[in-house]
């Protein structure tokens, strides 16, 4: 169970990806600064950095960053990951906000990953720190070599990007989840699935 600085943080987190969305969705993202988008989530713009250090952090973070190594491997199963890459994605997709009347923020994100040339580039720089963080666990299986472990885990990571471009780019109408899982289909032979 999180401790109250910690739910705080998150709860500081989401007000700032919503609001942030909410003033990228009406004037563009290069229009917007931090400073008005503390002002909307009624925080400093100190709070806004040290949350997501960037504009584009605040479109491409997620509660898996800051997770320690060892909550982290309670999430992936090494054994498994695109089956614990899938159910992330089922539960982090709700696919609404809060209120259940419009897309929720990490859908409504996904828009400028693929359209907003800096976000897409911290995109990416996230997913290599991710599949550095992931392939020592793969590794730890003993199935692969550290060498084999990290071309695997940039499979999936990197995989896992286009799948969601793709999904993106093809109109965003099915559920995230399912794509991904049917895209991600011929990485399974890597696990022997």
């Amino acid at each position: 169970m999180a401790g109250l600085r910690e739910r705080w943080r998150l709860n500081a987190m989401h007000t700032v990806q919503e609001r942030a969305l909410d003033l990228f969705d009406a004037k563009g993202f290069a229009a917007v600064t931090i400073e008005e988008i503390a002002a909307a989530a009624e925080v400093s713009p100190s709070t806004v950095y040290r949350l997501f250090g960037t504009k584009e952090g605040i479109i491409v973070a997620d509660e898996f960053d800051n997770l320690s190594d060892e909550q982290l491997a309670k999430v992936v199963d090494p054994h498994d990951p695109i089956g614990s890459l899938i159910r992330s994605v089922r539960e982090y997709d709700t696919g609404t906000n809060e209120s259940g009347s419009e897309p929720g923020p990490w859908r409504r994100s996904l828009r400028y990953h693929f359209t907003e040339p800096s976000v897409r580039r911290a995109a990416y720089a996230s997913a290599d720190r991710t599949s550095q963080r992931l392939s020592p666990l793969l590794a730890s299986t003993g199935r692969f070599s550290e060498a084999q472990a990290k071309v695997a885990t940039n499979a999936l990571i990197f995989g896992y990007l286009a799948a969601l471009e793709q999904w993106f780019l093809d109109g965003g109408d099915r559920p995230v989840a399912a794509y991904v899982d049917e895209a991600l289909d011929p990485l399974r032979a890597v696990w022997g699935d």
